[in-house]
């Protein structure tokens, strides 16, 4: 099936050609033919000036595309009982929108014994609470996650589903997707909804974080992304706010799955998590050397903060991958940020701008960083930082 092209009205002026994403138009003697592969994306419609081009009628005998009613959903992540905070962040943003679409907010909560959580999540914003509480849920495997999701998506039709873009998410969500046979844009920073569509408008890093780029999913539903976590403002909570609780169940829950859960294994961490720290003290190719580290841990260790670092101090092996911050690291939102020798690279920045107070300190005064900066300071940093180091010290 591709797009209906009404040979007497078309004039061959050739603008579709561009217009198409997948490049499948073409003129052949002056005529205009289409390959296999059209997925009815409709940009080509859209630009033709002389309705010669549209697109097939559905079995209703329409070319509008159905558009569920179920509201906007989040994934509520939950791990051993404890609430993700990005499931709170996803709330705040589904209120935001939900306001403009005016449609209810529904929060989606996988776990085996997890009743308590639902309280949690009507007073961060959501209007009802799915409960899917099944012993296979109990720990994260993608099989049954995806399953649970998929079905209940389909029974109860949401507009649109936004979930964190962490390890769980990035690992089950792509295959609800599939599953449903619609779009997902990863690692979006914000949403926005076309004025006359209501179409979500999903923003995220694209070519390494160079540019931003808005995409939409104009002809599938429910419109799906995911969210790095630290990116959006959750609300605050509203312990009288009321809501529902729907217990669901699932047949599909019931079926043989490939994998099962074995054993949960504790890694290692830094004594504050990178996620939750208030202050965050990082260093860039700058330090010249990873011993150097060692200056920036004794700063962060006065001011009660974690250690970060950019992705060059990660490859050069100078401090461990659970430090770095940015588009393939970690995202954070520190109430006070010192960026150390870090130039100021998209693709780091990507992962700290939403820091409430960013000190920058680098001996380049054309350095990106100090655009975003709340105080730069020019100069070298192993003079810097030890005489803040002392005056610190000092003033206690």
């Amino acid at each position: 099936m591709s797009v209906i092209i009404n040979l007497e009205r078309c004039t061959g002026c050739g603008q579709c050609l561009d217009a198409c994403p997948f490049g499948l138009l073409y003129l052949l003697d002056g005529r205009l033919m289409v390959d296999d592969g059209c997925t009815l994306c409709g940009a080509c419609v859209e630009v033709c000036e002389y309705g010669a081009l549209s697109l097939p009628a559905t079995e209703a005998g329409s070319s509008e595309v159905y558009r569920p009613h179920g509201g906007i959903w989040i994934f509520a992540e939950q791990r051993g009982g404890r609430m993700a905070p990005v499931s709170l962040e996803l709330l705040g943003e589904a209120r935001r929108l939900a306001a403009r679409m005016q449609v209810p907010v529904a929060a989606v909560l996988f776990g085996h014994q997890v009743q308590e959580l639902t309280a949690g999540l009507i007073a961060g914003g959501a209007d009802k609470v799915y409960l899917v509480d099944h012993p296979r849920l109990a720990d994260f495997v993608e099989e049954p996650y995806a399953a649970a999701l998929t079905a209940l998506a389909r029974r109860e039709q949401p507009e649109i589903i936004l979930a964190g873009a962490t390890y769980l998410g990035r690992a089950f969500i792509p295959r609800v997707a599939a599953l449903l046979d619609t779009g997902l844009t990863a690692d979006c920073t914000a949403f926005d909804l076309e004025t006359e569509t209501n179409l979500l408008l999903q923003t995220r890093p694209a070519f390494g974080g160079n540019i931003m780029a808005t995409i939409l999913t104009p002809r599938s539903y429910p419109q799906m992304a995911t969210v790095r976590p630290r990116v959006m403002k959750k609300l605050a909570l509203q312990s009288d706010r009321e809501g529902t609780v729907i217990p669901v169940r699932l047949e599909e829950l019931e079926q043989p799955f490939r994998s099962r859960f074995l054993e949960t294994v504790s890694e290692i961490t830094e004594a504050i998590p990178l996620g939750e720290a208030e202050v965050i003290v990082a260093g860039g190719r700058g330090l010249q050397d990873g011993k150097n580290f060692q200056l920036l841990e004794e700063l962060a260790d006065l001011l009660g903060g974690a250690v970060g670092a950019t992705r060059a101090a990660v490859d050069a092996g100078w401090i461990s991958y659970q430090h770095q911050i940015g588009q393939t690291g970690k995202t954070v939102a520190p109430r006070l940020y010192f960026a150390c020798g870090i130039s100021g690279a998209a693709q780091h920045l990507v992962g700290m701008q939403s820091s409430d107070f960013i000190v920058a300190i680098n001996s380049d005064p054309q350095a990106p960083i100090f655009q975003i900066a709340d105080i730069g300071l020019v100069g070298d940093m192993f003079e810097i930082i030890p005489a803040l180091i002392q005056q610190i010290k000092a003033s206690r």
